[in-house]
């Protein structure tokens, strides 16, 4: 099976062409973050299936969504592009510096909630987090008490972030299925959305993203590059 491995911000995933199924993907991830299955391609879109490495699937990642769209204006020359995941479309433009500009779409901010003393808010962004403002060296201790538990049967992404100033958020991120990842779009969009405020550059030990949310729509900007020389053979 042939795959590239693509990064933003040190969040990895390998591009496949191929079916998969839940057990080749654990036996292909190879230490990724997770696997994008191409189903379908035009010269400006193209459909994915978003794999977590433990072979469930994620409804949206915006890391993952940004890789697909550098992976085909790569090979096409298309300055825009539209990722479809599931009922949800992702536009795309290309920037320079390999900068990628995406429309994640609506973003749902719920009311804060308690779990066993820890105060989150829940957002929504076409897949589920739970913001917890605070010092993210607590990660450890709330990613997995937090995705686990009974409040979401369909398990859930966890942040722990904290202001720096006006425009400047630092987190860490606990995703669902995978465990702390350096960095994930859909997370900055929801901690900006949770901390309020409407823009800000979120600092993810794997780098830093630009959020803006406008009447509860997201704009996400980032990096995305390949990081393999050649199309490895599996």
């Amino acid at each position: 099976m042939r795959s590239s491995r693509w990064q933003a911000h040190g969040n990895v995933y390998l591009v496949v062409e191929e079916p998969l199924a839940a057990a080749q993907v654990r036996a292909l991830v190879d230490g990724a973050d997770g696997i994008l299955e191409v189903r379908a391609r035009g010269g400006d879109w193209l459909e994915i299936v978003i794999w977590n490495p433990d072979g469930s699937r994620a409804e949206m990642s915006g890391n993952g969504t940004r890789i697909a769209a550098r992976w085909l204006s790569d090979q096409t020359g298309a300055e825009q592009v539209t990722v479809r995941v599931g009922a949800r479309l992702v536009g795309a433009r290309m920037l320079a510096g390999r900068l990628v500009e995406q429309d994640l779409g609506a973003v749902v901010v719920g009311a804060p909630e308690e779990i066993e003393g820890i105060r989150f808010t829940p957002v929504d962004v076409g897949n589920p987090h739970a913001v917890v403002e605070g010092d993210p060296a607590e990660l450890p201790r709330l990613g997995p008490l937090l995705e686990g538990h009974p409040r979401f049967p369909g398990r859930t992404n966890v942040q722990v972030a904290r202001r720096l100033d006006a425009e400047t958020i630092e987190a860490r991120v606990w995703e669902r299925g995978v465990g702390e990842t350096d960095a994930s779009g859909s997370s900055a969009v929801a901690i900006v959305a949770a901390l309020g405020g409407g823009r800000a550059t979120v600092r993810f030990p794997g780098g830093e993203l630009e959020v803006r949310i406008e009447d509860g729509h997201a704009l996400l900007t980032g990096g995305a590059e390949r990081c393999d020389p050649a199309e490895p053979a599996r």
